[in-house]
């Protein structure tokens, strides 16, 4: 938890606390659409996208926006990138 400003029509001082979505794995890193994108070295729509079609799971917090869940991500990442076996050969 952490102090925040007195709100100064009462004076009180407010404290915030950050509570996990009961989804939500205990220590399990949520990604904006923003990190997913830089990871698959796409537009941050395209990962919008992906989650509506449900190509990807997401999940949306109080305000509406989306998050992923890393561990997710990390393995449909793996799922469509392989490795270069061969060095490619021009004709």
């Amino acid at each position: 938890m952490r102090p925040e400003r007195p709100n100064q029509a009462t004076g009180r001082s407010r404290v915030t606390a950050t509570v996990p979505h009961p989804r939500q794995h205990a220590g399990e890193r949520l990604l904006t659409p923003g990190e997913v994108a830089t990871l698959f070295r796409v537009d941050p729509k395209t990962v919008t996208r992906w989650a509506t079609a449900g190509r990807i799971g997401s999940i949306r917090t109080p305000g509406g926006h989306r998050r992923f869940r890393e561990s997710e991500v990390k393995t449909l990442l793996a799922e469509l990138t392989t490795e270069a076996t061969e060095p490619v050969r021009n004709a």
